[in-house]
């Protein structure tokens, strides 16, 4: 871009790359040296509360199955819908009445 004006000193930046490529792995710090920290050190799990959690995220999951399968029926219907307006034919959507009331 010839028209871009000239950069200050301040403003210029050298990005140095290092070679090896892009699968490289980049240094993160040392690696652990001991796990221990992280373990149970008693060995009790709270079973009781694990189980709790998993039927919470269950039902989590399960509510947004549901929901995705609800949207996809909508949208399929109202797809449908759509077509059946847009090729010029009438009484395309049902009307529903109460045959009492009449």
């Amino acid at each position: 871009m010839a028209s871009d004006p000239p950069m200050s000193d301040s403003e210029r930046r050298v990005l140095r790359f290092r070679r090896g490529g892009a699968g490289a792995p980049t240094p993160q710090g040392p690696p652990a040296s001991d796990l221990s920290e992280y373990q149970n050190a008693d060995g009790a799990d709270d079973y009781h509360h694990r189980m709790i959690v998993n039927a919470l995220v269950f039902l989590f999951v399960m509510a947004l199955i549901g929901a995705g399968l609800w949207l996809a029926d909508t949208m399929a219907a109202m797809r449908k819908n759509e077509d059946c307006v847009l090729s010029g034919r009438r009484g395309c959507t049902p009307v529903e009445y109460n045959r009492q009331r009449w």
